[in-house]
């Protein structure tokens, strides 16, 4: 039994060819002057059809993607990961946006460490809501304050913005190129560290498999590690 956290059906329909849409299946009743008409749902077929198509997806995917950890990944390929991994929503403007986050690494270890950060559309999450957070303190505003109801001016509030869903009206998180160019590794260092302030006292994180497209890569430096940023198909617990 799969339990699948997050699955985008913008990725998924990508991939050709796209699932068959049945058509609604309709009876004829014999022995009347005008025959009845009845129009059953196609719910259940389109539903066979989404989940025979997604394990044909999986199954090419299988073949060439790459690990997360590959250290020679650029954006736009396709990786399979396993991480543990927290997922977080933002309260006010990103609220459409979910981010998935590993935990931060020791000290010790945190410049050998590859980090994974994944974003989607919030629409696509399945079962238990979300940890839901301000997000980001805001700095270079007087007085201060959090994210919420708020622009962003840090530089993680650009990367957010480039994360995020076009509009809140969009109807997928593949409306949008990806986002590489429009990322720092600043913002996204800060990103990161407001991620993990957020989850230092209880984590929420749990062991995932998946599948992901390359957005950004964050090199690493001498005193930190890299992060993988990505996009995902599928999120879903390690049975």
């Amino acid at each position: 039994m799969r339990e699948v956290v997050y699955l985008s059906e913008g990725k998924l329909s990508g991939f050709l060819p796209e699932p068959r849409r049945a058509l609604p299946a309709i009876k004829l009743h014999a022995g009347v002057s005008m025959a009845g008409v009845n129009v059953e749902s196609p719910a259940a077929d389109l539903d066979r059809d989404r989940l025979r198509h997604l394990s044909r997806v999986e199954k090419d995917l299988e073949r060439i993607a790459l690990s997360h950890l590959e250290p020679e990944l650029t954006p736009g390929r396709w990786v399979q990961f396993e991480a543990p991994l927290s997922w977080i929503t933002l309260r006010g403007r990103y609220q459409d946006l979910v981010l998935f986050v590993d935990p931060a690494p020791a000290p010790s270890e945190a410049s050998a460490t590859r980090r994974v950060l994944f974003h989607g559309s919030a629409r696509h999450l399945n079962g238990r809501p979300p940890v839901q957070i301000d997000g980001p303190a805001l700095t270079g505003l007087e007085g201060g304050g959090h994210s919420a109801g708020t622009t962003f001016v840090t530089q993680a509030g650009h990367v957010l913005a480039a994360l995020a869903p076009v509009g809140l009206g969009a109807q997928d998180d593949d409306a949008q190129p990806a986002p590489a160019s429009n990322l720092s590794q600043a913002g996204i260092r800060e990103l990161l560290a407001a991620l993990d302030a957020e989850s230092a006292e209880v984590s929420t994180s749990a062991p995932m498999i998946g599948y992901a497209r390359v957005s950004a890569l964050l090199p690493a430096t001498a005193t930190d590690g890299g992060c993988l940023v990505a996009s995902p198909l599928i999120v879903e617990y390690v049975s």
